[in-house]
């Protein structure tokens, strides 16, 4: 009943708008026709005129109605600077404050069960700094204040706070207005539009925004800053924590752009990625894959082999990989194009100073503009019993135990389903480990699609993995590993521990607790990729939300522009298109939605779906598994996500996100020439699926019926 009686409320104020024709008057052209009359019928009764004014005022903005701007002139030329002042400022309130009741009232709901995803990042700046994130809003007019109203009262913001907040933060913007209303008022011919007193009060109009992010931007300041004493001189332009993926291009750019930059890393350049990361952990995939290669090279018209693994030289053989790479990274390159390195543990000790305990015994002191944390992330180690003791490897720390072995462990347990699990299950057992992975959740690769698990699963099983899914490690003891699952227990035996259930961003060390820099799981910023503080700023594995190389170095660039040339320009990072790829054998590759978060977001898409076991260049090569998936929006080629699974799939995902990343739909992916024979054709071939499911069957009628005539 509530919500009937307030739209029918609603529906009497646009009726009325229209049936008394009150958008004739809300123009500049109305106003000024009817300014001699109004101003007349004021001088004789006051309080009457400024009674209707004030009640038209709050229906107008209460309804959402255009006018307001228009009736803020006219408040200032009726009233004065003063009198109008006051009156427009509460009703504009009072209306704001009925608009979002009623977008409260009768919308929320509604909205809140379809889009409330959407809606969280806006609950989250309200969580995080309450009333001056209404504030900001309101003092920058960017956003018409309607649309704030409407969608604020979509918020779970109180009612008397969005009051009160935004007669202070509109109080600015309508006195500018009001006192260009003053102006118009005294206006006898065009000639008047030139007055200097005129044309002041709409420079001031235009220079608000600026006038008010600067308030914003000081009065943050002040509050973030309070109790700290900024130093008048810097020994560097910034200082960069970490030297993985993220600190390495954040350095890159600002030795590029000329900034004086420290980069400080306590163990190895190149990070996690390079040293114990992504490429020893490919360098090991490419092992494991030719001795299967070997091990079933009947498929390939030979005689298959039983291949021998000398495991201390096939991770000899990964650990040169990496030696090959390591100058990319070194300091001796990043020194040579300009970068201050620095090998010891860095601390900040205040927004603009960084202590440097040195590897060399030295403490050095560096004061800098900007700070940027790539401190990265480690191996997260579940509090599973007994585990401490059982002196387990992770993908960090089993290169070093590999090293030391003539043989591969012969019997390995893998707790974790997810991509880093799986390669290191598939490459062991490949090698010749009897490998069992244990995965609490009922599907490995539980982000991907339910197929796409199933075909992640019987993969591994081709290769010898026994994979435990459903199994929750509750106990570790005596080299055997204790799991509950259904009802029941289970145990696995082990030579080799290997825990690899995701990675957790590092947090403590460095300073955050001391100066109260927010953290949930990783290191919490804004969409600029700044910390609490507007000077320090975090990027890569340590600020999340993914934990890419790619990405990293993709946040790296944001962070670092955005610490140099903030005061002139900011950029948000573009989380839009995130490609990934798991190294599993078939590959996994993936950007975009799938149908699983399709499906929890409630988005609407349509599928289409190429089967590599039709794909001359798979057939050839005797690698069919796998197939191509793309998501679509209904009715156009627009793509919303792609899913590969195959050989090369990351490779073939690259296309994808080009599309993507700059609009292209699956009709330019089809009219796209395709070397043949290659895997990549398999894009074209999703795509000509996705155009033959739709051909215009009725007009093809016509058209057959027309070579029908042709032949007589």
């Amino acid at each position: 009943m509530k919500k009937i009686l307030i739209l029918v409320g609603f529906a009497a104020l646009i009726a009325a708008y229209f049936i008394f024709d009150l958008g004739t008057y809300l123009t500049l052209e109305g106003l000024k026709g009817i300014s001699d009359e109004a101003s007349a019928f004021y001088e004789s009764n006051p309080a009457l005129v400024i009674a209707i004014f004030f009640l038209i005022y709050v229906g107008v903005t209460a309804a959402s109605l255009p006018g307001a701007a228009i009736m803020t002139l006219a408040g200032g030329a009726l009233f004065g600077l003063v009198t109008g002042t006051i009156v427009v400022s509460f009703a504009s309130t009072l209306g704001a404050t009925l608009a979002f009741l009623a977008s409260r009232y009768v919308l929320r709901d509604t909205i809140e069960g379809r889009f409330g995803d959407r809606l969280k990042s806006i609950n989250a700046g309200l969580e995080r700094d309450g009333a001056f994130y209404l504030f900001t809003l309101r003092m920058v007019p960017l956003v018409p204040f309607f649309v704030i109203n409407l969608v604020m009262g979509l918020t779970r913001i109180r009612t008397w706070t969005f009051a009160w907040v935004s007669q202070i933060g509109m109080l600015l913007g309508t006195i500018v207005y009001v006192n260009a209303g003053t102006q118009l008022a005294q206006i006898d011919s065009l000639s008047g539009l030139l007055s200097p007193a005129l044309l002041g009060s709409f420079v001031l109009l235009g220079i608000v925004p600026w006038i008010a992010k600067g308030i914003v931007g000081f009065i943050s300041a002040r509050r973030v800053y309070k109790g700290f004493n900024k130093p008048k001189t810097f020994d560097r332009n910034m200082v960069v924590i970490g030297a993985g993926a993220a600190g390495l291009v954040s350095s890159l750019i600002a030795s590029t752009v000329k900034a004086k930059v420290t980069l400080v890393e306590a163990h190895k350049m190149g990070g996690d990625c390079l040293n114990t990361g992504c490429v020893p952990s490919k360098a090991l995939i490419k092992s494991a894959k030719v001795a299967s290669q070997m091990r079933n090279a009947d498929k390939y018209g030979l005689e298959a082999h039983e291949p021998k693994v000398p495991f201390k030289q096939t991770i000899a053989r990964v650990m040169d990989a990496v030696k090959t790479i390591e100058p990319h990274d070194s300091v001796e390159r990043y020194e040579s194009l300009g970068v201050d390195c620095v090998s010891g543990y860095a601390k900040i000790v205040d927004p603009w100073t960084v202590e440097i305990a040195r590897n060399d015994g030295e403490t050095q002191r560096l004061t800098t503009q900007s700070i940027i944390i790539a401190a990265g992330a480690a191996p997260f180690v579940p509090p599973i019993p007994g585990l401490s003791e059982s002196d387990y490897l992770t993908s960090d720390t089993m290169w070093d135990a590999f090293a030391e072995m003539d043989t591969p462990p012969a019997r390995v347990a893998v707790l974790g389903g997810g991509p880093i699990g799986c390669e290191i299950a598939q490459s062991l057992a490949r090698l010749g480990s009897k490998v069992t992975q244990i995965e609490m959740m009922d599907r490995i690769m539980g982000r991907e699609d339910p197929e796409v698990s199933a075909l992640a699963q019987r993969s591994l099983e081709d290769s010898g993995v026994e994979v435990l899914t459903g199994h929750q490690a509750v106990k570790i003891a005596d080299g055997i590993v204790h799991t509950e699952h259904g009802g029941g227990t289970s145990e696995v035996p082990y030579d080799a521990l290997i825990v690899a259930v995701g990675r957790a961003a590092r947090l403590s060390g460095y300073g955050l607790e001391e100066l109260g820099i927010d953290t949930q799981k990783t290191v919490v910023t804004d969409e600029f990729l700044a910390t609490k503080f507007p000077n320090i700023f975090a990027c890569g594995d340590v600020a999340g939300p993914f934990q890419f190389t790619h990405t990293a170095s993709h946040q790296a660039w944001f962070a670092s522009v955005n610490a140099l040339f903030g005061m002139f320009k900011k950029f948000k990072a573009d989380y839009s298109v995130i490609p990934a790829v798991t190294f599993l054998d078939p590959e996994i590759a993936r950007v975009g939605l799938n149908e699983t978060e399709a499906k929890e977001q409630d988005i609407a898409y349509e599928v289409t779906q190429y089967d590599l076991d039709d794909l001359d260049r798979a057939i050839a090569e005797n690698e069919v598994k796998g197939f191509v998936k793309v998501l679509t929006k209904p009715g156009k080629d627009t793509i919303l996500g792609a899913t590969i699974v195959g050989m090369n799939a990351g490779e073939m995902l690259a296309e994808y996100t080009l599309a993507m990343k700059h609009k292209l739909g699956l009709n330019k992916i089809l009219g796209t020439i395709h070397p043949y024979p290659t895997m990549a054709e398999g894009n074209k071939f999703a795509a000509g699926e996705w155009k033959k499911a739709r051909k215009p069957e009725k007009l093809l009628a016509w058209v057959e019926r027309y070579h029908d005539w042709r032949r007589g």
